[in-house]
C-alpha cells in the first residue's frame, strides 16, 4: 500500500492536504453552516466534487475507447447535507457534454460509465446520486 497524502490542522476549522506524488495542495476550510469561514472546499464539498471528477474520468477513458472526444464536458455539482447525525443525503451531478452528434449506444454507454465510476460505487448506498447528462 502506497500513502497518497498528507493532511495537517493549520487552524481555524482549516486544513492543508498535500498529494504526496506532485505535492499540490488543496485547502479546506469548514463550511459557515458548521462554524467555518467557508473560505475553500469543505471535506464533503471535496466528496461531492471527486464523484462528479471521477465520473468525468471515467466518461473519458470510456471515450477514448469509443473514439469520441469529449473535451470540453462538465459537471455541476449540488450537495445536500442532512442532520442527525450531519452527513450528506444527496449529491447532484448535471453533466454537459460537448454539443457534437452522438449515437444512442455512445450516449448509453457513456452514462453507464459515470454512474459505475470506483467514486460513487464507494460511496454509501444510503447517500442518493442524482445524475443528469445534457447532451447539447
Amino acid at each position: 500500500m502506497k500513502k497518497i497524502a498528507q493532511v495537517t490542522y493549520q487552524r481555524n476549522l482549516r486544513t492543508a492536504a498535500v498529494h504526496l506524488a506532485s505535492n499540490n495542495e488543496i485547502i479546506t476550510d469548514a463550511p459557515t453552516d458548521n462554524n467555518g469561514k467557508g473560505e475553500a472546499f469543505s471535506p464533503t464539498d471535496l466528496v461531492a466534487t471527486a464523484l462528479a471528477s471521477c465520473m468525468i474520468t471515467i466518461l473519458g477513458i470510456r471515450a477514448d475507447k469509443l473514439e469520441v472526444d469529449i473535451t470540453g464536458t462538465t459537471a455541476s455539482i449540488t450537495k445536500i447535507m442532512a442532520s442527525d447525525p450531519r452527513r450528506i443525503a444527496e449529491v447532484q451531478v448535471t453533466i454537459t457534454m460537448p454539443d457534437q452528434a452522438y449515437d444512442t449506444k455512445s450516449k448509453k454507454v457513456l452514462e453507464a460509465a459515470a454512474r459505475t465510476c470506483p467514486v460513487a460505487l464507494s460511496l454509501n448506498a444510503e447517500l442518493i446520486q442524482t445524475v443528469n447528462f445534457i447532451w447539447n
